[in-house]
């Protein structure tokens, strides 16, 4: 990976007010912290930007139907597979804590296979199918029917929503070859 962005992302504080307040909007309310890399770069491009903003601020919502530790795992787990320490450095260091999930858990999630002794029986079925979605190109009967044991239909439809929304954001992180930020936590060696 290249040692620089290829897009240089904007400013943390923008002189234009408009793209201060869409940045901000990005962030989580109080979060007292600057806008990640990644929202500065996607403010290279304001419509883009804001064409993007709903699913993400659904996924990471109140409304999305998962568990915030599932949610957590699902998106590790799909970071780690794609090879993108960037996104899965925030998520850890951002929600690990609060979604219960420790150092050795967050590591798990980017050992393949994930070891399933560090997961209950419907964290590891979410693993089986992030890691179907990830390898593609679909998902195994087996696996839907494994999900459908702990999650409705809703549910296993925000599973693979969600799923495909993080190789979106995993491609883009990766593609324009994005620092880590410096307070994100780093892949296990």
């Amino acid at each position: 990976m290249s040692e620089k962005p290829r897009l240089v992302p904007v400013d943390a504080k923008p002189a234009d007010p408009q793209l201060a307040e869409e940045l901000a909007r990005w962030m989580p309310p109080g979060a007292g912290a600057p806008p990640l890399v990644l929202f500065r770069t996607l403010a290279r491009h304001p419509a883009l930007m804001q064409a993007m903003r709903p699913l993400g601020a659904y996924i990471l919502g109140r409304r999305f139907g998962l568990s915030l530790r599932q949610r957590e795992l699902l998106i590790d787990r799909v970071c780690a597979r794609c090879g993108c320490e960037y996104e899965w450095g925030v998520h850890v260091a951002a929600f690990g804590a609060a979604a219960g999930i420790g150092a050795d858990t967050a590591a798990a999630t980017v050992r393949a296979p994930a070891d399933a002794e560090s997961f209950d029986p419907a964290e590891a079925a979410l693993l089986r199918a992030v890691d179907e979605l990830c390898a593609g190109p679909a998902l195994a009967d087996e696996t839907w029917e494994a999900l459908g044991r702990h999650f409705d239909d809703a549910q296993r439809l925000e599973i693979v929503v969600a799923s495909g929304w993080y190789r979106l954001i995993t491609t883009v992180c990766n593609g324009l070859a994005l620092p880590n930020e410096p307070w994100a936590a780093r892949f296990p060696v």
